[in-house]
């Protein structure tokens, strides 16, 4: 690995961005550090002008860098911007997020204490418009949330299994080997279980928070916690401590689901068809408190709900056929006074049904 040449590296990987990207991108060159910054966009060869729009970008800021993703995927990007970074530390920055002036300046101040390994900031939703708003609205609910607690900016620091992209030491991930590129989705939750089995010590500090803008269509939200379902089975086959209680409910309800149509000996009809009804309750009463009296939000809010966990739930149960029911896990969080593992090595807080993996 060479000598750092600049104190940050900025890695964002991006394809089909240009809808987002100059918003974005403008945000992450604004930021307000006191060295030397540089920011890679590694692209997974976008069919859309998002090259062309960051091409015109660099001709106003010679920081900006522009890579070739071949692969197309998340982790390959991310890795393929690990290899030409230049800075002491490196961050990942998403093009759907809108992050604070002093974002990095934060981060890589907590980093230079010397006591943690990742530094990140709340992933606070919000909308710009249609369905995206009526996701925030909902991801801003503790229905929405789930278990995610890098969703809440609720003041100061606490120590959490993973957070929302983030800023490291480049040697931390040049040591871990990078992101494993056998995640696709939920690559920095599996990378923070590597670290956290090291010792090392993953927070999410409030004044970081970041603006996250959520899909903008119930479909594309439903791929996305479809694959989100999938890829907390094989993080928690690798890591069993990273499965929490919350994780199951989405499954069980999908499990309930099918019961209440098909007769099967897993779950009586009776107690499937109950509990669909209640979870529909829970629902529908959840989406009218925050509507504030207007049916035809309400009605789009529990679309999003529906859209959310059960795609999350199926998705799941999908994983557990493609990469194996993570036993160990499940043993762990089902058994007798059986709960997630506090903060600690292995550990992981968030990718549940109502939070981004």
């Amino acid at each position: 690995m060479e000598a750092p040449t600049h104190d940050v590296s900025v890695l964002t990987p991006v394809l089909n961005e240009a809808e987002h990207i100059e918003t974005a991108a403008r945000t992450m060159l604004a930021q307000e550090f006191p060295g030397e910054v540089e920011f890679l966009f590694i692209d997974g060869r976008s069919e859309d002008d998002t090259v062309a729009r960051l091409e015109r970008l660099r001709e106003e800021d010679p920081r900006i860098r522009i890579l070739e993703n071949p692969a197309r995927r998340t982790p390959n990007g991310l890795n393929v911007g690990l290899a030409a970074a230049r800075g002491r530390y490196v961050a990942r920055m998403d093009a759907h997020t809108l992050y604070p002036a002093d974002y990095l300046a934060r981060g890589v101040r907590r980093l230079e204490q010397g006591d943690v390994s990742h530094v990140s900031g709340p992933q606070v939703p919000e909308g710009q418009g249609g369905w995206s708003e009526v996701a925030a609205t909902a991801l801003g609910s503790p229905l929405g949330v789930g278990g995610a607690s890098f969703r809440t900016a609720d003041g100061g620091e606490r120590e959490v299994d993973s957070g929302f992209t983030g800023v490291w030491d480049r040697e931390t991930l040049h040591r871990h080997g990078g992101w494993d590129e056998g995640w696709p989705i939920n690559q920095d939750g599996e990378l923070a279980a590597r670290i956290r089995a090291e010792g090392g010590r993953v927070v999410c500090v409030s004044d970081m928070a970041a603006a996250y803008v959520p899909r903008n269509s119930p479909k594309t939200l439903a791929r996305q916690y479809w694959r989100y379902g999938q890829y907390r089975v094989k993080t928690s086959g690798r890591h069993p401590t990273s499965l929490r209680r919350s994780h199951i409910l989405a499954p069980g309800l999908a499990l309930a689901l099918v019961a209440s149509v098909v007769p099967g000996r897993l779950l009586p009809q009776r107690a499937a068809r109950l509990g669909v009804a209640a979870y529909v309750l829970v629902v529908l009463t959840t989406s009218l408190k925050l509507a504030r009296g207007r049916p035809d939000v309400a009605a789009r809010l529990a679309v999003v709900f529906g859209a959310m966990h059960l795609p999350w739930g199926f998705g799941f149960l999908t994983g557990c056929a493609r990469f194996g029911a993570p036993v160990e896990a499940l043993s762990q969080v089902l058994s007798p006074g059986g709960t997630r593992t506090p903060p600690g090595p292995a550990g992981r807080t968030g990718d549940g049904p109502g939070s981004h993996g």
